[in-house]
């Protein structure tokens, strides 16, 4: 028998499709260039860069910007001077991390940053703990010996400032969501894509030389003010890797706002994500991504109200279709 699909269920497996092609396709009329950092570089030999600041490590060429050499104990940035006030956004980075490190010695890879205050050195990948905004890990050393990820491993974070990156952990703590990504040492191009979008946070890559997108992060209840400032960092210790940033291309979004949206002063917004359950309550999964952990009281409410709130709204159906038919059957005696 031939399955019947509700309308439902189409609009909802169209949107899902919709969803994962909504990564822009380059177009040179929405890319902002006082955000991208496009070739031919300006200042090549200078030492400075027109709308880019750089410090630590970082070496300006004509073909990448190399925020750390293969050497140990570098730390290198690169950051936007102009502070970005669009409210969606899409950042393409086109990068190559490579070395001569074997498997799991190199290290410890990059981050992109959206972020309230730049050019501040630190230990998160060559950036401050403790942060406002969103960062992007490209994390190339398994610090924790326990874990059953695959690294190289790319992964999310949203913090408001009160949040610490643990390296120990890898970051696990306070990750939204990630995945593997074999992206080094690669004999091709490989790029990532961020976007973000009413409230959602998509991120894509495409590293395997099939000029595809491939999904890697999808969240959506995400808050980012406008106003801040985008950047890369990286940073190496007792292993190291060349991190080469060859382009980071923005386009503005042009999406639709409720009333109310347009009413909020975007630059005092907190960042925060509204989740389901905390970063702290995740488990480790090999696959990558997370399962639930224990049920916490407040979980165990949830499901209870909603099995209450889905039995009464199935004993109101139930009732009104009893009553339909009663009259109806009234009418043939």
């Amino acid at each position: 028998m031939a399955a019947v699909w509700s309308p439902v269920v189409l609009l909802l497996g169209f949107l899902a499709h919709k969803g994962a092609a909504d990564i822009t396709d380059g177009n040179s009329e929405h890319m902002k260039r006082e955000h991208s950092l496009i070739k031919p570089y300006q200042g090549v030999g200078s030492g400075a860069m027109p709308l880019w600041d750089f410090m630590g490590s970082t070496m300006l060429t004509s073909q990448y910007v190399r925020l750390t050499p293969d050497e140990r104990s570098k730390e290198g940035s690169i950051w936007n001077s102009m502070p970005c006030f669009l409210k969606d956004w899409e950042m393409h980075v086109h990068f190559r991390i490579h070395g001569g490190g074997k498997k799991n010695l190199h290290g410890d890879g990059f981050a992109l940053w959206y972020a309230k205050d730049r050019l501040q050195p630190g230990p998160v990948f060559g950036n401050q703990d403790k942060f406002h905004g969103l960062a992007v890990f490209l994390d190339t050393y398994p610090n924790d010996e326990t874990t059953e990820r695959v690294f190289p491993y790319i992964s999310a974070m949203v913090n408001n400032g009160s949040l610490e990156y643990d390296h120990g952990k890898d970051g696990r703590t306070v990750e939204l969501a990630g995945c593997t990504a074999d992206l080094r040492n690669s004999n091709h191009d490989t790029f990532l894509a961020v976007r973000y979008s009413r409230g959602r946070l998509t991120i894509m890559t495409d590293i395997e030389g099939k000029n595809e997108w491939k999904n890697c992060v999808d969240i959506s209840g995400v808050r980012l003010p406008t106003g801040y400032y985008f950047g890369a960092t990286a940073a190496t210790g007792d292993l190291s890797d060349n991190h080469d940033i060859i382009s980071m291309k923005l386009y503005q979004l042009v999406v639709e706002h409720s009333p109310d949206d347009e009413n909020i002063d975007w630059t005092k917004i907190e960042p925060s994500v509204s989740l389901l359950k905390s970063p702290k309550d995740n488990v480790d999964d090999p696959t990558g991504n997370f399962r639930s952990g224990p049920l916490t009281g407040w979980k165990v409410f949830l499901l209870l109200l909603a099995a209450l709130l889905g039995i009464i709204v199935c004993a109101v159906v139930g009732a009104v279709v009893f009553q339909k038919r009663q009259e109806r059957n009234k009418r043939f005696y």
